[in-house]
């Protein structure tokens, strides 16, 4: 069933249109992401289609009596609420649903009339229907599930909306929303303001939710979970792709080989056309030459390609340090409450360290030690030999908005000519009469550019990261990637961009309560180890403060004495994951073979794939075990 109809929409604020045709469908229970680069007008849509803006042009059209929940931007709450007034006041629909069922079970007692009577049953029936399916019985612990899931403890149920930070009243909005069960949930960032923890069990609840939703994410991780149908704005319109995000990369990349090759052949034609008119238009040849000049008239011009670029960013060469970056030993800090204790671990030259915990774990706070920021309570930093620090601020305080752009980068005792930092900064996707603007007239995802600029141009060799893909889309997302795997320095980083941690780190420093863990790999070796029980406080996890805590974040060197012996032959962890995630992507693929009606009409195809799958499942178990031990293992 078709709930939502999109046809032909258009929308401009200037001169040029921001939608330009865009079309597309909505199916009941389809879970839609809508990627496009910052500035596409992914947030236009979504405030069109849930009538906050009129579009200029073009039709909606919505299935029946269907219900769409758009998530605000701007928190608004009627002074005095409490967060559990305003989570139950979601509900108001079904309260009233009840009280209308309750009505009607003392008119159908009294009812004398059969006809009416009947009548009565019947919406009676109905009602009871929609209250059961709707869970309605169940409010407070709905209410109780949702914001838990969110991070509010209970001490901040009965606690007013006013006493909130920012982060808290949006959390609350999405709460809301997710309570109030629309049949189209229209998301904007909805990760925004939410820690792994609450992000995760968001994926959870819409993946097992029967609502559609349109999702506008930058988070790829969340992407890749939770949906099923991936639309791409640019230039205007869309264009549909099956799968989540990680299919709609492979399904892009290979459209775009095709377009290259139809528009090269095409532009190669029209150049040869074009240069037979020019050459001959008034020779011997000439009517040559015009039937030539008719036919470029009646060529079709192809689209150029849908090639979305990503700047190509850049860390300088690093200059070398000493073997270890950064030591830390039993370093301590706290406010109101202990962020950590006891804690000791080394940044060996050439790692990647991520940083991954909840909001308010002291993750900032350890950065801003390390960098002489913030004084630790006990315990003390050791920088290496020749490191040349270098800090990414997630608030941007190091640009100020009244600066230019190209004076805001400006390395101090340097020098550093006007075109020198024009080309750095279009190294970071800033160009034009951008570099001669303000600070404060930039977008969020530009500042960001502008504060990776000013870092390569103080030629670190250590890299301190503060959430650095804030306000990033997921083009530049990808080139900070590369740019970072890139650099000869170390980096240590702090992120809840899962996808991010998973490409970029190659060791965690993992902040749980009342504990922390260090973890050779990234952020699915993690998870992997967590889900095995293996990072867990419920098998022995050295909990911060004690002994045991400094065993789990002993240097390296001090930890190899204590290894057991090999089973299986050294291999990099990374490698085995890649043949593990190789193996599991072919075990997909064959089964997809086995619900094709072609192939199962050959018998003998059937016997042979059914035989590689259970070859490639057999392969699996050992393939996990080599790679725990390499993941506990490798130094």
């Amino acid at each position: 069933m078709i709930l939502l109809s999109v046809r032909d929409l258009h929308k401009r604020y200037g001169p040029d249109p921001v939608l330009a045709g865009v079309t597309f469908d909505v199916r009941a229970g389809q879970r839609l992401a809508l990627v496009g680069p910052n500035g596409s007008g992914k947030t236009t849509i979504l405030k069109v289609l849930a009538r906050r803006e009129d579009p200029d042009a073009g039709t909606i059209e919505l299935a029946g009596s269907a219900r769409v929940g758009f998530l605000e931007q701007q928190p608004q709450f009627p002074a005095g609420h409490t967060v559990w007034d305003e989570a139950h006041d979601a509900l108001r629909d079904l309260v009233s649903l009840a009280h209308d069922a309750e009505r009607l079970a003392v008119a159908l007692a009294e009812a004398e009339d059969d006809v009416e009577r009947q009548r009565l049953g019947e919406r009676f029936d109905h009602l009871q229907h929609e209250l059961h399916h709707r869970d309605a019985y169940n409010l407070d612990h709905k209410i109780e599930q949702v914001l838990d899931g969110l991070g509010f403890a209970s001490t901040a149920f009965h606690q007013c909306v006013e006493q909130l930070s920012g982060g808290q009243q949006n959390r609350l909005l999405l709460a809301k929303l997710l309570l109030a069960e629309p049949d189209l949930l229209l998301l904007d960032e909805p990760s925004n303001h939410l820690d792994i923890e609450a992000t995760e069990w968001l994926e959870s609840y819409l993946i097992e939710s029967n609502q559609a939703l349109i999702l506008v994410s930058h988070d790829r991780y969340f992407l890749d979970k939770v949906t099923d149908r991936t639309l791409e704005l640019f230039r205007g319109t869309v264009d549909s792709y099956t799968g989540n995000y990680t299919a709609y990369q492979r399904q892009k990349a290979e459209r775009l080989e095709v377009q290259r090759r139809t528009f090269d052949k095409q532009q190669t034609e029209i150049a040869k056309l074009e240069d037979f008119v020019r050459r001959h238009h008034y020779g011997q040849k000439h009517a040559q030459a015009e039937d030539r000049r008719k036919k470029l008239e009646r060529i079709e011009r192809v689209e150029p390609p849908r090639e979305i670029a990503s700047p190509p960013m850049g860390f300088p060469e690093a200059t070398r340090t000493g073997d270890i970056v950064l030591r830390v030993e039993h370093l301590a800090k706290a406010y109101s409450q202990p962020l950590f204790r006891d804690l000791s671990f080394d940044v060996l030259r050439g790692e990647k360290w991520g940083i991954l915990g909840p909001n308010g774990s002291g993750k900032t706070t350890l950065l801003r030690c390390i960098l002489g920021r913030c004084p630790p309570d006990a315990g003390r930093l050791i920088l290496g030999a020749g490191v040349r620090p270098a800090y990414f601020d997630q608030l941007l305080e190091c640009l100020d908005d009244e600066t230019p752009v190209l004076e805001a980068i400006r390395p101090p005792h340097k020098e550093f000519v006007d075109q020198q930092r024009r080309d750095l900064l279009a190294r970071f996707g800033i160009t034009g009469d951008l570099v001669f603007q303000k600070v404060a007239s930039l977008s969020g995802g530009e500042r960001n550019r502008v504060a990776l600029a000013r870092l390569s141009a103080q030629d670190p060799n250590f890299l301190i990261l503060d959430e650095p893909t804030n306000h990033l889309d997921l083009w530049a997302r990808e080139a900070l990637e590369r740019a970072i795997r890139q650099f000869s320095g170390s980096v240590l980083f702090v992120s809840h961009d899962r996808y991010f941690l998973n490409r970029v780190a190659d060791r965690l420093l993992v902040v749980e309560p009342d504990r922390f863990r260090v973890i050779d790999g990234n952020y699915d070796t993690y998870l992997h180890l967590a889900r095995q029980g293996l990072a867990a406080g419920d098998h022995g996890e050295p909990k911060a403060g004690g002994p045991e805590a400094l065993e789990a974040v002993r240097p390296r060197d001090d930890r190899k004495t204590n290894r057991r012996k090999r089973k299986f032959p050294y291999r990099k962890s990374a490698e085995i994951e890649a043949e593990i995630a190789q193996r599991e992507a072919r075990i997909q693929e064959l089964h997809a073979a086995l619900a094709d009606p072609q192939v199962l009409r050959d018998g003998q195809q059937v016997k042979q794939i059914k035989a590689e799958l259970e070859q490639q499942h057999a392969a699996l178990p050992p393939l996990y075990e080599h790679w725990e031990e390499a993941a506990e293992m490798n130094g």
